[in-house]
């Protein structure tokens, strides 16, 4: 399984993907901003799952994860994010996201999430 992580933050970008890859997650891509992201996902055939914070520069969370879904794709993405406000997860909701993950987070909520959007996710 290959997932492509986009946040801003480095440090998050190692933290999602130590998360990641202590439970059953092969291979983990980083991207700086929403224009890496999109690159990286190209045409979506080896990515199985998107995670992306939502405030970056050059582009957004939230204008990725429309860029991907206005292409047709269907890949689950997560919203990785400190916004809390209902009214910006029904934003993202709305947008396509599959689910929100809210910073912090812990090891379990992230296994819970993923679990909640791959269609057989392993255990830990």
């Amino acid at each position: 399984m290959k997932v492509l992580v986009v946040d801003d933050s480095g440090v998050m970008r190692k933290i999602i993907a130590r998360g990641l890859h202590s439970l059953w997650i092969d291979e983990v891509v980083e991207a700086a901003d929403g224009v890496e992201g999109l690159a990286m996902f190209g045409d979506g055939s080896d990515i199985d799952l998107v995670l992306t914070d939502w405030n970056m520069p050059n582009m957004n969370g939230l204008e990725l994860v429309q860029k991907i879904r206005a292409a047709g794709h269907k890949h689950p993405i997560v919203m990785v994010t400190t916004e809390t406000e209902k009214s910006q997860v029904v934003k993202a909701i709305q947008a396509g996201v599959n689910d929100y993950l809210v910073k912090p987070f812990d090891q379990e909520m992230l296994q819970l999430k993923l679990q909640r959007v791959l269609p057989n996710p392993q255990t830990a």
